[in-house]
């Protein structure tokens, strides 16, 4: 699970900054996808080198991958039919929104069916 939190941090970041760029660098908005995908790098990084905590930093990992997916696509979903028929005033931003939203909706799936693994595999080994 640190792994993977690991590497959704970096897809989100590289998504922010690539946004960040591509706007010519003035819209501090388009670093958004990069402030989750920080906080979602860094509790994966934490988590690998204190497995104490490292329950509780992946829930902080999901709880920012939902409130991300609920974000992202709540933002971007209702914007989505001007973006498909050319009328958005900025595409780029809506494409950022829903691409949030989905990569933070699969990181969050993955986390959910990784706590039901974890909880499993505790019940198992229970005597």
């Amino acid at each position: 699970m640190p792994t993977l939190a690991i590497v959704f941090g970096i897809i989100l970041n590289a998504m922010g900054f690539g946004a960040y760029v591509a706007t010519g660098s003035h819209s501090v908005t388009a670093l958004i996808p990069a402030f989750f995908g920080i906080v979602i790098f860094l509790s994966g990084l934490v988590s690998v080198f204190t497995p104490k905590i490292r329950m509780h930093l992946m829930h902080v990992a999901a709880l920012v991958g939902l409130l991300g997916t609920l974000g992202g696509l709540g933002m971007g979903l209702p914007k989505l039919g001007s973006l498909l028929d050319g009328t958005s005033q900025r595409p780029l931003a809506v494409g950022m929104q829903v691409a949030m939203g989905v990569v933070c909706f699969v990181f969050l799936v993955l986390c959910v069916k990784s706590f039901i693994d974890a909880r499993r595999a505790r019940k198992a080994q229970q005597p």
